[in-house]
């Protein structure tokens, strides 16, 4: 294997030298990939499409724990929907005040094999007393009986809407997501890379209104998602929003007081994180674009 080329987007395709092949398998779901790149890093690849790359991995956990965790305060128990690399696990448990870190991810084999070959990012959440690992459909999960009112943070690591990931957008685990929030907290999704899937955002935050009083979109950039930005939208349960100058100030005081060690988020890239340009602001409905602006 000298290369490996992504072709998720209609018309465009990246390619990724390949300087050694680590894992290749197909599990009961999915064909799992795991090799070291020329400009990358390490990267996992879930059939053919990039999930992760040690170089840029930090973009993407860190701004969906962090900026939503440090807004909250008080957060205790935080689910993960997928992430069965842990690098969202890892940047959680970060956060001395959490009780609970629980992952449920559907495939045994993306959590051992991340857990062999990704330790770099990893290692510390597997041996965190804290975390709990649950090999388990995250849909049907989120919907038992021991779920609802449980967390303070769910964080939607959700593949593209393709395979078994497309049990992971719709109306219904939105609900589910609701459900198993305590008052007053967050969720937050990824919700692809509005240059080339536009309509995921547009989408999501109607749904999300549907289900929520409170919702939006934020930023971040992650290189090996082709595309420029990426976009993570954001559910909440309570009266509070997130990227309010007050949460930015809060978040901003814990960041400092807590001494949290990152390698993309901090509270300039926070505030920063919530300013649209307006080819993307477009694409957000217009009941929440007037929300915003109230």
């Amino acid at each position: 294997m000298k290369s490996f080329r992504e072709r998720l987007h209609k018309g465009y395709a990246q390619s990724m030298d390949v300087t050694a092949l680590v894992a290749d398998e197909r599990s009961t779901y999915q064909r799992i990939k795991i090799f070291d790149s020329a400009s990358n890093g390490r990267v996992m690849v879930l059939d053919d499409i990039v999930q992760i790359t040690t170089r840029d991995e930090s973009a993407y956990a860190e701004m969906l724990t962090h900026l939503p965790l440090l807004e909250h305060g008080k957060a205790k128990r935080v689910m993960i929907v997928g992430g069965g690399d842990l690098s969202i696990a890892d940047e959680a448990l970060k956060h001395k005040g959490l009780t609970e870190v629980v992952l449920v991810d559907i495939d045994d084999r993306v959590v051992e094999l991340c857990r062999q070959h990704f330790g770099v990012i990893n290692a510390k959440a597997f041996k965190d007393k804290r975390m709990k690992i649950e090999i388990a459909d995250a849909f049907e999960y989120l919907g038992r009986k021991e779920s609802k009112g449980r967390f303070d943070l769910i964080v939607a690591d959700r593949p593209d809407p393709v395979g078994p990931g497309k049990a992971l957008f719709g109306e219904t685990f939105y609900d589910r997501v609701r459900g198993a929030l305590r008052p007053g907290g967050f969720a937050t999704f990824q919700t692809g890379v509005p240059f080339y899937q536009p309509e995921e955002i547009t989408e999501a935050l109607e749904e999300l209104a549907h289900f929520f009083p409170q919702s939006g979109l934020y930023l971040t950039v992650v290189p090996s998602y082709v595309g420029g930005f990426m976009a993570l939208s954001w559910a909440g349960t309570g009266s509070k929003r997130l990227g309010t100058p007050a949460g930015i100030r809060a978040a901003t005081k814990r960041f400092v007081s807590t001494k949290l060690k990152t390698d993309y988020y901090n509270p300039a890239i926070h505030a920063g994180a919530f300013a649209l340009p307006e080819w993307i602001a477009r694409l957000v409905p217009k009941a929440r674009r007037s929300k915003r602006k109230a």
